[in-house]
Order: C-alpha cells, then sequence, then structure tokens
C-alpha cells in the first residue's frame, strides 16, 4: 500500500469529501493539520507547487492535488493503483 500524506484543515469540506473517499477505500494516511502549524502550511504550498489551498495530497511523494482531482482519479480509474503502488 502507498503512502499517503494529506494537508487539511478541520474546517475544510473538501478535506472531509477527500478523507472520507480515502476512508472509504481502507486507506490509511497522515493528515497534516496546517491552521495548527503554519511551518507545515510553508511546506505543503511548497511541495504542491505554489498551491495554497486545503486538502493538498500526496501518494509515495508524488503531488495528486486537491480534493476534485483524487475524485478525477477515481473516476477514471487511476487512484486505486497509485494507492496500491502499480503507478
Amino acid at each position: 500500500m502507498a503512502q499517503v500524506e494529506i494537508y487539511s484543515s478541520p474546517w475544510c469540506g473538501y478535506c472531509a469529501r477527500a478523507k472520507s473517499l480515502l476512508d472509504r477505500k481502507g486507506v490509511q494516511y497522515v493528515e497534516i493539520d496546517v491552521d495548527a502549524d503554519t511551518k507545515r502550511r510553508q511546506e505543503m504550498t511548497q511541495r504542491a507547487g505554489g498551491r495554497t489551498s486545503v486538502p493538498q495530497i500526496f501518494i509515495d511523494g508524488r503531488h495528486v492535488g486537491g480534493c476534485d482531482d483524487i475524485f478525477a482519479l477515481d473516476r477514471a480509474q487511476k487512484l486505486d493503483p497509485l494507492l496500491e503502488g502499480r503507478a
């Protein structure tokens, strides 16, 4: 199984949707609260190529985008292979 990191905020509905999708797939992930530590927000922005909105999701260190992006990957049947480390 791939390592999944999600930069999020407790008040973010898009974060909740993305985490819900990962939960339904039985994926364990590391959640990084950018509201609790501003240095983590700076880290997220740098890793995400300048994107500042949450969530920002990484699979095996590869930036896959935010909520809409992960749902698009799922619709295109490309998310499961990433999560299984096959992509």
